[in-house]
């Protein structure tokens, strides 16, 4: 009897063995920092999309599959040749980071697979740069427009990403080359437009301090006729009394005063 158990536990255990051995690389499974992990069920209930299994260890039956995602933020770099929207060749050059919406990567991979970045992400961002740059021409796109037209590629594919379980962290125009011809055509352009710009400034500024002196003549042709007219010739005698006073009362002054003048003033002569 002791002989048959003990039998038995050997058998068993070298089963666990062989179990292990065999199927112990798609049974026993370590999920990473920064990855998420979906099981398909092939003999029972198929891909579960809602389980998404997080970092650590974890066993599954043999038999059913665990596909990895990097959840962490990636980055692509695209080259692309678009049209505006007057036929010219515009060359970009786009950088778009992303990652997988943590909590739905079953559905991601149920739709598009573990290959979504190709199959999903980089059409996807191609498909919006192109049809936004069909909205502008090259002047717009190369300057006068291009933070709309950036803002507008970056609303327009974060929304069709993130219809598709993807968060669309950023996207940058990195660079935007166009002909030498049409490029040298719109930068002269635009230097005459900032040329006439200062010239209009000169123009104002000068205005502006010819209505400043206008307006200052005038308030002191306006001051100069006020005290005219309250000038009497009573005011006048008064205040060269009042002069004259104070010029004989100054202790280092001398005065002599003689007669007095056609309008009854007395005249002063020497003061030291």
């Amino acid at each position: 009897m002791k002989f048959n158990l003990k039998t038995s536990y050997l058998i068993a255990v070298v089963a666990i063995i062989i179990v292990i051995a065999l199927f112990g690389n798609r049974m026993f499974f370590i999920i990473e920092a920064g990855e998420r992990g979906v099981v398909f069920r092939p003999y029972t209930s198929g891909l579960d999309t809602e389980n998404i299994y997080g970092e650590g260890f974890h066993i599954i039956a043999p038999w059913n599959r665990l596909y990895i995602y990097q959840v962490r933020e990636q980055q692509r770099d695209e080259p692309m040749d678009v049209l505006d929207k007057n036929g010219l060749s515009i060359n970009l050059d786009i950088t778009v980071r992303f990652n997988p919406t943590y909590t739905r990567i079953g559905n991601l991979h149920q739709q598009f697979g573990t290959n979504y970045i190709n199959v999903l992400v980089i059409p996807e961002v191609r498909s919006t740069v192109r049809q936004v740059a069909g909205r502008y021409s090259a002047e717009e796109i190369y300057s006068t427009k291009r933070s709309e037209v950036e803002q507008t590629i970056i609303d327009e594919t974060k929304q069709v990403l993130g219809e598709n379980y993807i968060d669309m962290r950023a996207l940058l125009i990195r660079s935007i080359n166009l002909p030498d011809q049409i490029r040298d055509a719109i930068e002269s352009k635009l230097r005459q437009e900032q040329e006439a710009l200062a010239y209009q400034y000169r123009l104002q500024r000068e205005e502006s301090e010819a209505e400043r002196r206008r307006i200052e003549a005038e308030g002191i042709a306006a001051f100069n006729r006020i005290v005219n007219a309250s000038l009497t010739d009573n005011i006048l005698k008064q205040r060269g009394i009042e002069a004259t006073i104070d010029l004989a009362e100054s202790p280092n002054s001398k005065v002599v005063v003689i007669g007095s003048g056609q309008d009854g003033l007395p005249l002063i002569l020497g003061n030291n």
